[in-house]
This record gives C-alpha cells, structure tokens and sequence, in this order.
C-alpha cells in the first residue's frame, strides 16, 4: 500500500517527459518547415532573377526593331521639310501662272505709291519684269546669286538719276504683298493649307527682300565714296603755274583725312612736273588743330626730301596763333604774308624774276 503513491508519482513524471519530447518534435518538425519554405522563396528569386535576365537580353535581340523604330520616326520628321519644299514649288508654279496680272498690279500700285518717280511707266514695267522673274527664280531654287548680280546692275542703272533707297525697299515690299494677297485670295477657303503656304512662302521672300535692299545699298555706298574721293581731289587742285613751280590752294575744312590726300597729290605732281618750288596757299582755312599742323610741317618736309622749296602763305593771324600756341615745329617752313607776295617769293626761287627783265607773274604760254 505503501508504494503506490510512489508509483503514481513515476508514472505522472514519466508522462511529462513523453508530453515534452513530442512538444520538441513538433518544434524540430516547424523549423523543417520554415527552412523548406525559406527554400522555396530563395528558388522563387532566383527564377525571378532568371526571367528578368531572359527578358533582358530579347530587349538586346529586339534593338534592331528599336532602330527601325527610330528612321520611321527620322522620317516622320523629315516629311514636313519635304512637304515645305513642295508647298514652295506649288507657289511657284501658281505666282508664275499669273506673272501678267500681277506684273500689272505691281507696276500700278509703285506708281500709286510714288515710288521711282524718275523713271517712266514704261522702264517701271521693263524693270519690274525683270525683277519678277528673278524674284520666282530665287523663290524656286534658295539662291539669291543671279538676283544680286540683277540688282547690283539695277542699282548702277538707277542710283546715277537720283532713286533712293527707300525707293528700292518700297517697291520689293510691295511685291512682297502682292504676291501674298494673291495666294491669300487662291487658298482661303483652305486655312490649314494656307497658312502652310505662308510658312513656306514668307522667309523665301523675306531672303529675297533682304538680298535686293543689301545690293542697293552696298552700290550707293560705293557711288558715294567714288564721288566723295572725286570731290577731295577737286577741293585741292596742284596747279602748275610755270615749269617747275606748283601752286596747292586751300579752301574749307582740312582734317587728317583730306590733309594726307593733299600730301600724295602734292607729292605726285611735284614727281610728275619735275617742280622745284611749291606755294601753300591756305587763305581759305578757318582754323587748324596740332595734327592737322604737324601734317603740313611733314608735307613741307617731304617735298624738301623730292627736291622743292615750299612757301606757305595765307596764315591768318588766329591760325598763326594757335601754331605758337602749339608748338609746333616751324623751322623747315617759309611764310608769306599773302599770295601775292607768295608768287613773288616762288618766281624768284625758281630762277624766274629778272630773267626777261619783268616782274609780272604771267601764266607761261
């Protein structure tokens, strides 16, 4: 009787131990599961990796197609420069099917206009025929080359009778809008089209505009130097009074400029005459500044250098005053008061006074 609570004890603690031997099982048996599900993520992953590889390296087979994608789009771009070049010759085409009645609408409304007033109806016509069709010409191929020749040629025909240059840009505007009125009136019912027909149309004609008013105006430029340079040479004549003796008047303004082309004028006839006196004459001078001063001293100098005496006369009582105020150098240049006394003075030089036993300053015959 006596060991039966002690068998009991053993049986219940044996009991225990069963329960925790199955509890540890059935934990070992949770890690086994956690690890093969552990394993079937990592599997999943690296089948993932796998794909987007795979599908990477299509995209890499597929990159021919991404370039044919890429010229089908060049040429998407490409279309409406071509179409652009087409709307132009379709222009073209039209603005020379109706050259007549618009000739006649640009000649009529220069007149109206006022424009090139010293020309008749009937040049006004000639030229603008001519202007027109070098105008299509342009528009049809870009180059502006044969209408600057055309307008270069123009311009030496027009500048000479007095057109000016806003007479030129006038008249190529008005062409401008003639012709845009015109396709204005053929397309309008077509605003989508008409508007690409301004596209193509407008910087064409602005070019051409451009071209004619740059020609014009680049000739008169060049008119208007040959004609400033025509004038200096005027302004300052070397007249020759006697063999071998020069006589350089000077009237106005005497700058830099026209005081360095006196010089070479000077220096050229003394050359060319075999001159060994020069008389100076600057009467006609209001005033001098240093430069201007120092240039005639060099002048003096260099006709020395080719063998001529040089007598200045004429100084006016400010313009010898401003020469001391300067101080500039006035040892190597003689001075008379007045012309007069000048010629006197050179005649004497050159050998003249006495030799027939007059004292006149006749002009040789």
């Amino acid at each position: 009787m006596d060991q039966e609570p002690y068998q009991a004890a053993a049986d219940e603690e044996s009991d225990r131990r069963a329960e925790s031997r199955a509890t540890a099982d059935e934990e070992s048996d949770r890690r086994a599961e956690s690890r093969a599900t552990a394993d079937e993520e990592s599997d999943q992953r690296t089948e993932s990796r796998a794909a987007a590889d795979e599908e990477s390296d299509q995209r890499t087979e597929d990159h021919p197609a991404s370039e044919a994608s890429d010229r089908r789009t060049d040429g998407r771009a490409a279309r409406p420069s071509e179409e652009a070049d087409s709307l132009l010759q379709e222009l073209v085409a039209y603005l020379r099917e109706c050259r007549s009645e618009l000739r006649e609408e640009w000649a009529r409304r220069i007149s109206e206009a006022e424009l090139l007033g010293v020309m008749s109806d009937e040049e006004i016509f000639s030229e603008a025929t001519e202007v027109y069709d070098n105008y299509m010409d342009a528009l049809e191929t870009g180059s502006t080359e044969t209408l600057e020749t055309y307008a270069r040629e123009l311009s030496e025909r027009i500048i000479p009778r007095g057109v000016e240059t806003h007479e030129v840009i006038g008249i190529v505007l008005l062409l401008r809008d003639v012709l845009a009125r015109s396709l204005f009136a053929k397309y309008q019912q077509d605003l989508d089209l008409l508007n690409r027909i301004l596209d193509s149309y407008e910087p064409a004609a602005n070019r051409v505009a451009v071209t004619v008013g740059v020609s014009f105006v680049e000739e008169r430029e060049r008119v208007i130097h040959e004609q400033q340079e025509a004038m200096r040479e005027l302004s300052t004549p070397v007249l020759q009074l006697r063999d071998r003796l020069l006589l350089l008047p000077i009237i106005g303004v005497l700058d830099s400029a026209r005081a360095r082309q006196l010089t070479e004028q000077l220096l050229g006839s003394i050359q060319e005459n075999r001159a060994t006196v020069v008389v100076i004459d600057i009467t006609g001078v209001a005033s001098i500044d240093r430069t201007v001063a120092n240039h005639l001293v060099q002048t003096v100098e260099a006709s020395r250098l080719m063998g001529a005496s040089t007598i200045l006369t004429g100084l006016s009582s400010e313009i010898a005053q401003t020469l001391v105020d300067l101080d500039v150098d006035l040892g190597m240049m003689k001075t008379v008061g007045d012309l007069q006394g000048g010629l006197v003075e050179a005649e004497r030089l050159a050998g003249y006074w006495g030799r027939d036993g007059s004292d006149s300053i006749g002009v040789e015959n």
